[in-house]
């Protein structure tokens, strides 16, 4: 009987990506169909960027050939050093500041912003060696970077994101307006 107890509560117990953090969304960026991105804010306000489960990458079983930080011929996310208590050094990003690119096995690349303005404190240089990480398990392990908002920041910055419901609904939304009329 106690087994059976212990199996149950393992069944519902919420992993710690749900009991820890806080699912935020931003649709559509920059205005591109489907390519959707996620913030796992901790209560620590350090803020977790991966890729919705909506997002093209993750669909129709696409493999990734390549990851890339060099965003441009001078700024390279993988030079980011942090130090110190304040993380100082690390690069400020902006809501709209390009984190990598990934060029899936058919050629098509997607370019992976930040969502969020803070100061990148890591990239996840794990997906470079293996890129599958990714794919299976794009909340925990297969993470792209992690940023941390200024202080005064910190509450604002989910104005722009959409909680989990209004996800929902936008994703129910562009469903119906892909499917066929009957």
């Amino acid at each position: 009987m106690d087994s059976l107890e212990q199996k149950d509560t393992e069944a519902t117990a919420p992993s710690v990506i749900d009991r820890y953090y806080t699912r935020w969304f931003r649709a559509d960026m920059k205005g591109k169909p489907c390519e959707d991105h996620c913030i796992l804010q901790h209560s620590n306000r350090l803020c977790v960027v991966t890729l919705a489960e909506t997002h093209p990458i993750l669909q129709n079983g696409r493999a990734i050939k390549s990851i890339n930080y060099q965003i441009s011929d001078c700024c390279s996310r993988l030079n980011n050093k942090v130090s110190g208590k304040s993380k100082r050094g690390g690069q400020f990003l902006t809501d709209f500041a390009p984190l990598c690119r990934i060029t899936c096995t058919d050629e098509t690349e997607y370019t992976i912003y930040s969502c969020i303005r803070g100061r990148l404190l890591e990239v996840n240089e794990s997906i470079l060696e293996t890129p599958t990480l990714l794919l299976e398990k794009p909340s925990t392990e297969g993470y792209i970077a992690v940023i941390l908002p200024k202080f005064e920041e910190s509450k604002s910055i989910t104005e722009n994101l959409l909680s989990r419901e209004e996800f929902e609904s936008v994703v129910s939304k562009r469903a119906v307006a892909q499917s066929p009329p009957s």
